[in-house]
């Protein structure tokens, strides 16, 4: 569950709370000591938050960004199923750790860029689709469902 008091979001790259759609990209990190979760919205990802220590430690920080494709806009989200140092769990572990705070990373964006959604309606059936690093550079996809599920 969201808890609003710990979201902190920043608009960089003069991106408009309300603006286009691409390019839109998203930088989600968290602080595993305060719970808070930093979400920078812009027009490229935000290179500082994933330069802190913890991030580049743990890789566990999501990146998305809204692609026009053939078949329509689409949300996508990257992570590392491998990152970091070992210590932190393995491909499979992390990739279920990624599964189960599903609804907390896109509640996150979703609130954090409430007036891009509220100014965007026709992006509720929007695909939001998941994407998987992995070390051996395969990238495994599935689908999160849409961007109005959320």
């Amino acid at each position: 569950m969201l808890d609003r008091s710990k979201l902190h979001v920043r608009f960089a790259g003069g991106m408009q709370r309300a603006g286009a759609l691409v390019p839109r990209r998203y930088t989600l990190t968290h602080s595993d000591r305060t719970g808070d979760l930093f979400l920078t919205i812009g027009p490229e990802y935000d290179r500082q938050a994933l330069g802190g220590m913890q991030v580049r430690l743990e890789r566990d920080e999501v990146l998305g960004e809204w692609i026009r494709g053939d078949e329509g806009p689409r949300l996508e989200l990257r992570m590392a199923a491998q990152g970091g140092l070992p210590l932190f769990g393995t491909g499979s572990v992390r990739r279920r750790i990624f599964l189960r705070h599903r609804p907390l990373v896109l509640a996150a964006i979703r609130y954090g860029d409430r007036a891009f959604a509220a100014a965007h309606p026709e992006l509720e059936q929007a695909p939001v689709v998941a994407r998987f690093r992995w070390r051996d550079r395969r990238d495994d996809c599935e689908a999160w469902g849409r961007w109005g599920d959320w």
